[in-house]
């Protein structure tokens, strides 16, 4: 089996108390499969309930969905990466396509994210993708060379960040990337990295965008997606418990 990682997005969904209890259920389903990682990025109120439940078991993490450049100050409703990491928080969502499109986050401001993550030692999950509209106007990988541009800009390489490719258009919506489609992103970012960065360090290139049980094994077949990050069928501890242990050929 090889190494894959399945990142649950909860968005603005499931308490403290929730938390808990989805944890229970979703551990009870029994151990992670060898070489798989699950990693939770809950909503900020429940980030601390959640590290402190996943402590113990092997390849799981939390992390923030998430975080603000500045370390701390006068500025209200935010969190900064340090915070996120004293709440136990081992990695951060960067650029999500609803801090984009929804929150107004410009390609500088992921920027500024990823090095605040990277300071504080939490490892970033790069959210990368174009619109629906970009799509159909051939423009896929213009949009998302230049996402990477930005956020990368001052970066010397030598840290680790993940990626994660999520079509806008997917999102959500029911509508999914096929998986050669999903790949040939994937392949390109790969190369990106690779000729921009000229690092040794392996990028982790996660797929996200309407996964679910029925096409996460079809997708995860495509050897350049590393695994998926999955919103809303990572909100049922045994649904998202059953997806973890995907059989992939």
């Amino acid at each position: 089996m090889r190494p894959l990682v399945f990142a649950a997005n909860w968005k603005m969904h499931i308490g403290p108390p929730e938390a808990r209890e989805y944890l229970r259920a979703f551990f009870a389903a029994g151990e992670i499969p060898h070489e798989r990682a699950v990693w939770f990025f809950p909503p900020a109120v429940s980030l601390e309930a959640v590290a402190q439940n996943v402590a113990g078991h092997r390849n799981v993490v939390a992390g923030a969905q998430d975080i603000y450049w500045e370390a701390k100050g006068a500025f209200t409703g935010a969190i900064s990466a340090p915070l996120a990491a004293q709440a136990g928080g081992r990695m951060t969502l960067i650029g999500h396509s609803e801090r984009r499109h929804v929150f107004g986050e410009t390609d500088e401001q992921t920027g500024k994210k990823l090095a605040a993550a990277l300071a504080a030692n939490l490892q970033p999950v790069l959210c990368v993708g174009e619109t629906l509209a970009q799509r159909e106007a051939g423009e896929t990988m213009a949009v998302v060379t230049r996402q990477l541009m930005a956020a990368f800009a001052g970066h010397s390489g030598n840290r680790h960040v993940n990626i994660a490719y999520e079509p806008v258009w997917a999102i959500g919506t029911g509508r999914n990337a096929t998986p050669k489609d999903a790949a040939e992103v994937h392949r390109a970012i790969r190369g990106w990295l690779k000729g921009m960065l000229r690092t040794v360090v392996p990028f982790v290139i996660l797929y996200g965008g309407s996964v679910n049980l029925k096409n996460a094994a079809e997708l995860l077949a495509e050897p350049e997606l590393d695994g998926v990050l999955v919103g809303g069928a990572s909100l049922d501890p045994r649904g998202w418990a059953q997806l973890v242990r995907t059989a992939v050929t």
